[in-house]
């Protein structure tokens, strides 16, 4: 059985996104006082008297409108209902029951789903604010006070959410989720990929660059295994990042980034690779991360022969530095050759967890030695004593030698090359790490 999901549901500005960092103990959500800044569900993990369940939180719920975002809004947060276990309506003490909130009232009891009243911002402590009783109105039973910024009535409202998950089964160890980071400027599909994937309208795709604010996690699982599917807000340049928004958002997809196994490196087709393309890309392989150059948008294209090898020449040219990653090329609209995406994503995940035995390493450092000798200076020369590895994700191999200083960065490339020609670790960085004689490991 899947493990209970609590979703986060109410009105725009009542403290929603607050409130779920503070159960979910550390700042995922982006928190800012303009309404409408959650817009996509995001999932998190969390665990309440020893058991392990998931919080989703949702923009908020705009039950009578005609913009399309809140429109899109509302249909994300109903999604998020009907998957649900149980659902958390939040409101604000401070400007007690709305019209909206009865509305939203209303639209939770026809979905038949337990659902627990959280009343936010009884920031004082001591004798219960009146204005609580007020909540009774909207007939979901006693009304919690809570406080996201204090953290006051947390555990009561988990105790009440608790209540409702069901009996717990065993819970399948999770060492085999493969976590796949989309990212990518603006505008360049990353949503329409996660919706063609999940086969769902989970994320909301616009015209509009920019909408996908929040690294969203969906978990998600097929024939070729299990994965959890991070759509990130497009990275901008820095100089057109001017709301502070939108600089939460560049940082989210850093973030996400950080907690992902693979990278999928999303470019426009039409495009070709592009400067801010570069630094995207940039940012996963400085943090060792596995990867896939996906161009997308590939049906768009205009063709002629040689026009998909010339791309990928182009492709690989531009993007020297990550010489190891694979290029697919992909239309999330048409669905065209995205199933090859799984294979790809399960091929270099397995690649940057590779371990070498140092028995092995060592013969392949004799071996590159033989073909060309390490370099000397000053009547100096280079010694090499031996190599063994000291992690995964991505693959970190120690060189203990005589001379830091002699070990050019062009004879570190060529090694790098000879472990690369016999084991693979395609798809993945290798990270080498120096020592001279006498230094600590």
């Amino acid at each position: 059985m899947a493990r209970p999901l609590v979703a986060i549901v109410g009105r725009p500005n009542v403290g929603k996104s607050m409130l779920f960092n503070k159960l979910v103990g550390q700042r995922l959500s982006i928190v800012e006082d303009t309404p409408g800044v959650t817009r996509d569900r995001l999932y998190a993990s969390s665990e309440w008297r020893g058991r392990s369940f998931d919080l989703v939180d949702t923009g908020g719920i705009e039950p009578s409108t005609d913009s399309e975002i809140l429109l899109f809004m509302r249909e994300q947060a109903q999604i998020a209902i009907d998957a649900a276990t149980v659902i958390v309506l939040v409101t604000d003490i401070r400007t007690g029951v709305t019209a909206a909130d009865q509305d939203v009232a209303t639209m939770l009891q026809r979905s038949r789903k337990p659902v627990v009243l959280a009343v936010n911002k009884a920031d004082s402590t001591g004798a219960p604010d009146p204005t609580l009783y007020e909540f009774y109105s909207l007939g979901l039973g006693d009304p919690i006070a809570v406080s996201a910024v204090h953290g006051h009535g947390t555990g009561d409202l988990l105790d009440a959410c608790f209540e409702y998950f069901p009996e717990e089964d065993e819970e399948e160890a999770e060492d085999d989720v493969i976590h796949v980071a989309v990212i990518g400027k603006p505008n360049v599909g990353k949503s329409s990929l996660i919706n063609r994937i999940l086969g769902e309208k989970r994320v909301i795709v616009s015209d509009v660059a920019g909408t996908t604010r929040d690294a969203v996690d969906t978990p998600f699982e097929n024939q070729y295994g299990k994965y959890v599917f991070i759509d990130t807000a497009g990275i901008r340049r820095k100089s057109k990042v001017e709301e502070r928004v939108e600089k939460f958002s560049v940082m989210r997809a850093q973030l996400a980034i950080e907690r992902a196994d693979v990278c999928l490196i999303l470019i426009d087709g039409r495009d070709g690779v592009t400067d801010q393309d570069t630094k995207i890309a940039g940012l996963a392989h400085e943090a060792g991360k596995a990867s896939i150059i996906v161009v997308n948008k590939w049906d768009l294209v205009e063709k002629e022969t040689g026009t998909l090898e010339k791309m990928r020449k182009d492709v690989m040219r531009d993007l020297s530095f990550m010489s190891y990653a694979p290029v697919l090329f992909i239309s999330a609209v048409t669905g065209q050759r995205t199933e090859k995406l799984f294979e790809l994503i399960n091929y270099v995940n397995d690649q940057s967890s590779m371990r070498i035995t140092t028995g092995m390493l060592n013969n392949v450092l004799a071996d590159a030695q033989m073909r060309v000798q390490p370099p000397t200076d000053k009547g100096r020369r280079l010694k090499i004593y031996y190599m063994t590895q000291t992690g995964i994700k991505p693959p970190c191999f120690v060189i203990f030698c005589n001379s830091r200083e002699l070990f050019h960065f062009s004879y570190q490339r060529y090694i790098e090359n000879q472990i690369r020609s016999v084991f693979g670790l395609e798809g993945t960085p290798i990270h080498l790490v120096i020592r001279q004689k006498g230094e600590q490991e």
